[in-house]
């Protein structure tokens, strides 16, 4: 993701429409007033008192915001607003469909956020997923590892079946010198109780970069970890990032577990001090990666090496 940081007078604009979709639902909610604050000081570089912005007509933004990448980022992010404190009501989509429609951005995830907050569950589920980056490590998954492969691998995610030649290499990750990755990534799996690619119950291995974005990045695998984790992997995705942070906010904000494992029901994560803040920085130092773990990257040569020399290789900042 290239995370643009716009002028102060077209951040000014954004800002107004991004108070206006915080605002849908009545008063700003603690964990969107947050993020409002958290977007000012990673992403906008401003300081505004939120309380004091007016409202804007989406003609006015779209007349003041005129570059397509920044006018689809700023729907990106009313997206990831309207998650902030559970499922959104739907006058609050309505909000950010009109700027997006006003702004000429046509966001398949708009009428996804619709069909949920109209409750319609499973057409959202359905339509969501077929969009998202796990449609997205199907395919790749199928292209490494052919149909047959894929249904092994599926299958074992779901406890089906075990193949012990697909997780002999990570096990074997183990008799590496501590302080390579390769070793970290063990360690993260064994140490988490997590199963190998291979195993049952573990996740094909075109899955295997989110543990590696883990093991590299230092955040947690608590759902605090995991949002910001999300955040850091849609920073280094060239295709599709937004699908990420949707994905993190709908598990560990909204309430609405899309991850195929049992996740605690968790609504407003942000309003805890500080997190949104630590999410965004988290997305600003995966856009400054020089890999994109997700797109086919052979992991596989880097894993004897020492943690940190890769690190500074993949400029993966501190």
């Amino acid at each position: 993701m290239h995370l643009i940081h716009p002028p102060p007078d077209v951040a000014l604009l954004g800002l107004r429409a991004m108070k206006m979709v915080a605002s849908a639902p009545g008063q700003i909610a603690a964990p969107a007033r947050n993020l409002l604050e958290a977007a000012q000081k990673i992403v906008l570089h401003t300081s505004h008192d939120l309380d004091a912005l007016p409202p804007i007509s989406p003609e006015e933004l779209a007349a003041g915001m005129t570059e397509p990448a920044l006018r689809q980022q700023f729907v990106n992010a009313m997206l990831v607003m309207s998650l902030a404190a559970g499922i959104p009501p739907d006058r609050q989509i309505d909000v950010v469909d009109r700027f997006a429609a006003a702004l000429g951005v046509d966001n398949p995830y708009v009428r996804d956020l619709h069909l949920l907050a109209r409750r319609h569950t499973l057409l959202f589920r359905l339509d969501f997923m077929r969009r998202s980056h796990i449609a997205d490590m199907v395919r790749q998954q199928v292209e490494d590892s052919g149909l047959v492969g894929t249904v092994k691998a599926l299958l074992g995610l779901r406890g089906a079946v075990e193949d012990p030649a697909v997780a002999a290499p990570y096990v074997a990750l183990g008799e590496l010198p501590a302080g390579t990755l390769g070793r970290a990534l063990h360690d993260h799996y064994r140490g988490n109780g997590f199963p190998f690619s291979g195993e049952r119950l573990g996740f094909p291995e075109a899955g295997v970069y989110h543990d590696l974005a883990h093991v590299l990045s230092g955040y947690a695998t608590d759902p605090e970890g995991e949002l910001q984790v999300g955040a850091f992997i849609a920073g280094f995705r060239d295709h599709n990032p937004v699908a990420v942070l949707l994905f993190v906010m709908l598990t560990f904000s909204a309430g609405v577990n899309v991850t195929p494992l049992k996740q605690p029901h968790i609504e407003g994560i942000l309003a805890t001090p500080g997190l949104a803040e630590k999410m965004l920085r988290a997305l600003e130092r995966g856009s400054q990666m020089t890999v994109d773990l997700s797109d086919h990257w052979d992991f596989w040569p880097h894993l004897a090496r020492p943690l940190d020399e890769v690190r500074r290789a993949f400029n993966v900042l501190p």
